[in-house]
């Protein structure tokens, strides 16, 4: 009898989650086609870059014939989302379509609105009420629609990103970004807790549903609940990981409200302060129910493997492979 090794597209390999992602599937032994607009690293042996922009969908449909899975690690920039991010979501959609692959997508806490309740479940209202989160409401209003027509898909939501060798999230561009000078910078209340969504549990987590795509039909959201601590708990575990003490600051949110007139980005970040004054965290029993265990790094190793990814000092350096 014949083994079917099975075979994965990643859109957006090039990404902070898309390269994750390419190397947990390379990494489980999946045969992995990576779509990127400019080939920039280099990638295990069973990783297939593919050199295609995300925005020609005829291409991505012919590359996405005979895959088993794929991934839409598409995330445009902040000050792009407007524009991009429906017709690159839409797009994956169509190369779902096209091949019969299950879809399966990140997902993350802004559908929920401005006021999203302390606890977010499964059946927790969503409220577009920003801009950000109505695009996000609209993008899985397009996959329960293409449920009609035989598409399956797997939303996984989760708080915001760290780990990893990008950059790009809030953790290395404000909350890290000082830590060189023995400084954390914390954009809310330090009695608030926060999301947070280690990249390479989010990653492990998305090869393991993969393998049960056979029993994934329709629309399946989950949630993967990652580490919820306050700003307070936050400073602890990076002082306990750098080996140092951290001077704590705030986010100069005043004038950043100033700068806000002159510059898109700094208007994108003003817009979703409220997910730092807001407190909320992940129930993911539905999602415990689908693997049992859950990929969870113990937070301050974590914390130490994020460090030592973005070449900060640790009090316990530790050696990170390439993606991992």
């Amino acid at each position: 009898m014949s083994h079917h090794t099975p075979s994965v597209l990643i859109f957006g390999a090039n990404g902070r989650f898309g390269t994750m992602a390419t190397h947990a599937f390379a990494k489980a032994g999946w045969q992995v086609r990576a779509q990127v607009r400019r080939t920039q690293v280099s990638w295990p042996k069973e990783v297939e870059p593919v050199q295609i922009d995300a925005m020609q969908v005829d291409a991505l449909c012919r590359t996405a014939q005979g895959m088993d899975v794929i991934v839409n690690a598409l995330n445009p920039p902040y000050t792009q989302w407007e524009r991009f991010a429906r017709p690159l979501a839409a797009n994956a959609l169509a190369a779902a379509k096209a091949s019969g692959a299950l879809l399966m997508f990140p997902g993350n806490v802004y559908n929920f609105g401005k006021s999203l309740p302390a606890e977010l479940h499964l059946d927790t209202p969503q409220i577009g009420n920003n801009s950000k989160a109505r695009v996000r409401i609209d993008i899985e209003q397009q996959l329960r629609a293409a449920a009609a027509s035989g598409v399956n898909s797997v939303v996984v939501r989760a708080g915001d990103f760290f780990g990893g060798e990008g950059r790009g999230s809030w953790f290395d561009l404000v909350i890290t970004k000082s830590l060189g000078k023995g400084k954390l910078v914390y954009p809310g209340p330090m009695d608030v807790p926060h999301t947070w969504a280690y990249l390479p549990d989010l990653a492990e987590t998305f090869v393991r549903l993969a393998n049960l795509r056979a029993h994934l039909h329709g629309v399946n959201c989950l949630h993967f609940a990652g580490h919820a601590l306050t700003g307070a708990e936050l400073h602890l575990a990076m002082e306990s990981a750098s080996g140092r003490t951290l001077r704590l600051t705030s986010l100069p949110w005043g004038i950043i409200r100033l700068a806000a007139p002159f510059s898109p980005m700094v208007r994108a970040m003003l817009e979703m302060r409220y997910l730092w004054q807001r407190p909320h965290i992940m129930e993911d029993s539905a999602l415990r129910a689908q693997l049992g265990d859950v990929p969870n790094t113990p937070f301050t190793q974590a914390l130490t493997e994020a460090l030592t990814a973005l070449n900060l000092p640790t009090a316990h350096p530790v050696p990170i492979l390439h993606g991992a």
